[in-house]
């Protein structure tokens, strides 16, 4: 049986329109004779040869009337109002038609006849096709993955109704909190509180659940969330309702649950005034515009319409890649913006002072940075190279072009730092601060630094490593099971920095609210639990995913600050605050600055790292020196120092 259906199904649309108009027209012809006997409680009409004349004219004007209303181009397992529109509209004119046919043909026919035909009429044509329709849904649904929507609004009905029509999913019901719509049923599928997904999950009558709430807040999706975590079942979600309007994503697009959901943070508005000071018709430069900060930053300026935006970057593929989006971006709104795509290194302060004069500069987002700490552990000097002096002779390039604005994109790990990626980026703070001393003296830059901790997303982020992690079956590594972080999404980092970039007044050090920090196992077990699967542990060793945990890598903290002491500022802005920093005079900068640059040519780092630990940086290294090369040079030494020592004994 399920053959000749399927053989049927997978025919050509001409061979089931033929076998439709064919079937349909056996109900006519059975419609129209059991009117008849049922009127007439008797079969002598069938002996009458004016009904079968009756009834030959009859069929070419139903099939022809069908036709013409569009009912043989409906897809049958597609049928919707508009196919049962034509169907009742189709008996109606074939039951008129029978009344005029046998009028003027002088047939006598009984005159509840046409309302007995019309009514089974529309019970075989219109009923057959609910039937058949119900039929291939069956059949199409038992091979379907069972799943719940989360939401039964406008986005839940549309999101049913595209995976309906697709070859995954089958919902089997919607959850909602709307107590009103408990117990109701929805394009054929019922609408359950959320305690009924308890029963649903014992059972394993669904495997997936699709959140379609696209204008909840991140901390009622957070609250969701965490009522979902026990189930262990795969958790997905559609887009928000700012990226559909945005059209950066559909309605329909299924993705995995975001991680910012999971901290359940809301964005605040970003304040206009803010974020048009420094950029609106102005000449804006962003060193490391192809990171995944700088990046950001450009696509936040290029919204509040500069001039010309300057993409400066010491990597070819990712100057390519960002200079082509934001191209396409300002081809597609019709911006008046000159986009400017600049290779060259922060270390050279040439390129950069000539940069900044060739074009005007007046705005600079510095956010050219190495900030991977194990790899700056082991690559010290060219850490302090691109960190400390990328940042001071972008500096001193900008007071020399007479930019008005620089901002610094620091990072939490200047505070009291345990490592030398941390020791250079505050040794970067205290260049700005020891350069806006001079600031009305004997230039006009206004210098400020933003700090913030970990985003979401970025290049070496714990997130997509996790869920790369997951993809594979695990294990999720993890360097310890105590280690916090604070986290915030790229996007609302740079608008941040944006707007405490304009509220500098010079030397300021600004500080993001960062919320609350987030323990990294618990991240790593919430992720787990919503991908569907459970922790494998001493306490369930037959769970899925493993967490290991690997040991803290070189200069690591188990958690971060962001202020140095307690002295800290409030703003106009409620997520952004002032710290009343220590700073060094600047001619005790220079000093430092001189003798760092001698140290780090002679690649000597026991004074690389003695400097960084005499300057008010807070330097408090819980390792050795562990730059590769030193370390090699280091051991090849001891090596032939042993030798010596031999053939010395030995002769």
């Amino acid at each position: 049986m399920d053959s000749f259906i399927h053989s049927i199904l997978n025919a050509s649309r001409a061979k089931k329109r033929i076998i439709t108009l064919f079937i349909d027209t056996l109900f006519i012809v059975v419609a129209f004779w059991l009117a008849l006997i049922v009127r007439l409680d008797s079969f002598e009409p069938l002996q009458r040869l004016d009904n079968w004349l009756l009834l030959a004219l009859l069929i070419p004007v139903s099939l022809y009337t069908f036709i013409s209303l569009g009912l043989y181009r409906a897809v049958l397992r597609y049928m919707n109002s508009q196919a049962i529109w034509a169907i009742v509209l189709g008996t109606v004119i074939t039951t008129v038609s029978l009344v005029l046919i046998a009028f003027f043909m002088g047939i006598n026919i009984p005159r509840t006849m046409p309302f007995i035909f019309a009514w089974l009429c529309l019970l075989t044509v219109g009923g057959a096709r609910v039937l058949v329709r119900a039929i291939i849904g069956k059949m199409t649904t038992s091979k379907k993955e069972s799943i719940i929507i989360y939401g039964a609004g406008a986005a839940g009905r549309q999101l049913a109704t595209a995976l309906g029509a697709g070859p995954e999913y089958f919902v089997s019901a919607f959850i909602d909190d709307d107590v009103t719509k408990h117990g109701s049923i929805i394009q054929g599928i019922p609408v359950i509180a959320f305690k009924g997904i308890y029963e649903l999950s014992t059972k394993r009558k669904f495997s997936k659940v699709l959140l379609a709430l696209p204008s909840a807040t991140r901390a009622r999706r957070k609250e969701i969330l965490a009522q979902l975590e026990p189930l262990t079942i795969k958790v997905l979600s559609i887009p928000g309702m700012t990226d559909i309007v945005e059209g950066k994503a559909k309605l329909a697009e299924i993705t995995d649950v975001g991680v910012e959901d999971l901290l359940g943070r809301d964005p605040v508005a970003p304040k206009i005034d803010l974020m048009t000071a420094n950029i609106t018709k102005k000449v804006v430069m962003v060193t490391g515009a192809g990171g995944s900060i700088g990046s950001e930053l450009c696509r936040q300026i290029v919204k509040q319409k500069p001039t010309k935006l300057i993409l400066f970057e010491q990597s070819e593929f990712a100057l390519y890649s960002i200079e082509k989006e934001l191209n396409e971006y300002i081809c597609n709104n019709a911006l008046e913006l000159e986009l400017i795509p600049i290779m060259g290194s922060v270390q050279r302060i040439n390129r950069l002072e000539t940069v900044m004069k060739a074009f005007g500069v007046q705005t600079v987002y510095h956010a050219a940075a190495y900030k991977h700490v194990p790899l700056v552990e082991h690559n010290v000097v060219e850490g302090v190279r691109n960190n400390v002096f990328g940042t001071y002779y972008s500096a001193k390039a900008a007071v020399n072009a007479k930019v008005e604005n620089f901002v610094l994109i620091s990072t939490d790990k200047a505070v009291r730092p345990t490592n030398v990626m941390g020791a250079t980026k505050r040794m970067a703070e205290l260049v700005l601060q020891g350069l806006a001393q001079e600031q009305g003296v004997k230039h006009k830059t206004r210098f400020c630094m933003v700090r913030f901790g970990n985003v979401l997303g970025s290049s070496g982020s714990v997130v997509p490593l996790f869920r790369r992690q997951i993809k594979e079956g695990g294990p999720i590594t993890l360097t310890h099971p105590d280690i916090t972080r604070f986290f915030m999404t790229i996007p609302e980092a740079a608008q941040l920095v944006i707007q405490a970039g304009a509220m500098g007044k010079g030397g300021d050090v600004f500080v993001l609210d960062m919320g609350d920090s987030v323990k990294i196992k618990d991240l790593a077990t919430k992720m787990v639990r919503l991908s569907g699967f459970e922790v494998k542990s001493d306490t369930n060793p037959h769970g899925d995913i493993e967490i290991k945990c690997t040991g803290l890598r070189p200069g690591e903290k188990l958690y971060e600050e962001l202020l140095i002491g307690d002295n800290v500022g409030e703003t106009t802005h409620e997520r952004i605050m002032t710290a009343n920093e220590v700073m060094l005079p600047l001619a005790e900068l220079n000093v430092f600055i001189e003798a760092l640059d001698i140290a780090c040519h002679n690649f000597d780092h026991e004074t690389i790292r003695q400097l960084l630990l005499d300057a008010p940086t807070g330097f408090n290294p819980t390792d050795g020196i562990c730059d590769l090369v030193w370390n090699a040079k280091s051991e090849k030494s001891i090596k032939v120092n042993k030798l010596d020592n031999i053939v010395n004994l030995k002769s």
